[in-house]
């Protein structure tokens, strides 16, 4: 019986030493993604927060009336909601679809007609089978962002709102504030708002970038050239643009740092376990040597 505990034993730790090899190489593959998305974020932040500045200062002092500016009493919404295409991320996509689910469901006990954009395979599969209206989804996306993506999705959504078929649009995504932390947020994101334009792209900063932010800001006096229609032409759709793809940047990081971090936590405690497993094999291999002793000076005695 001490034989068979021990080879018992031995499989688990062999099924357990392979499992690990495995959550490892995820973890590396996860980090090289991490370090490339991030790395494309965050060369784009600074560019994206002066164009949300620049965006929201005009906004406040422009006097014309452009469809994206146009707030209408909210009668259909859409929610864009960005999960992950796979699972192996930890609580990522459950904290996610938590908030969303507790969104819509609000929304539609207002009376609003209520839409779901789904980015991501679990997202999709989690309110289609749940009866939700699913206006569009992508589930190929597998968390690599591009520009085409990008103006893919900002297309799709500004056309639903200029065409009048929904009146309100709203994202939900994992804002990335590190590694270890990543925050399910609910941001609007048409209509275009002067007080909230840069209500989806805040960057946490220190030091002397902070103490500037919070200081007082100098009043801006434009002269427009071109005309101010002109202008905004070229300058929303870019905003948009930006917009979205800085979302989906920050979603598809987040990701993948939660896969990272959880195949890392995975691999340890597999290390861990094989640990126990072997103390265990080695317990039942001292105690088997020790019974066979037992018998054999018995034995001897008895001659």
């Amino acid at each position: 019986m001490a034989g068979a505990g021990v080879k018992l034993l031995n499989k688990r730790i062999r099924s357990v030493r392979s499992t690990q090899q495995i959550t490892k190489a995820m973890k590396m593959v996860a980090a090289a993604k991490l370090a490339r998305s991030q790395g494309r974020m965050l060369a784009a932040r600074p560019y994206s927060r002066k164009l949300t500045e620049l965006m929201q200062q005009l906004a406040g002092k422009a006097d014309i009336a452009h469809p994206l500016f146009e707030s209408r009493p909210v009668h259909k919404r859409l929610y864009v909601i960005i999960t992950s295409d796979k699972g192996l991320c930890g609580s990522y996509n459950t904290n996610l679809l938590k908030l969303a689910h507790k969104a819509v469901d609000a929304s539609v006990k207002d009376g609003v007609e209520t839409a779901v954009y789904a980015i991501g395979r679990k997202g999709t599969e989690y309110f289609r089978k749940r009866g939700y209206t699913v206006y569009h989804a992508h589930t190929d996306f597998a968390g690599d962002m591009s520009a085409d993506r990008g103006r893919l999705v900002g297309d799709k959504v500004v056309g639903s709102f200029l065409d009048g078929s929904f009146d309100e649009v709203r994202v939900i995504y994992a804002q990335f504030v590190s590694t270890m932390t990543q925050r399910p947020i609910d941001v609007t994101l048409l209509p275009i708002a002067p007080a909230a334009a840069a209500e989806g792209v805040k960057v946490p900063l220190k030091g002397a970038a902070a103490a500037a932010a919070a200081g007082p800001k100098a009043e801006h006096d434009y002269i427009w050239e071109p005309s101010q229609e002109e202008l905004f032409a070229v300058l929303l759709p870019l905003y948009l643009r930006n917009r979205v793809f800085m979302t989906l940047s920050e979603a598809f990081t987040s990701e993948h740092a939660a896969r990272m971090t959880s195949m890392s936590a995975a691999t340890e405690n597999a290390g861990e376990m094989i640990g126990a497993l072997t103390l265990r094999r080695n317990r039942e291999r001292q105690a088997a040597i020790t019974s066979e002793l037992l018998d054999i000076v018995g034995g001897a005695n008895a001659i």
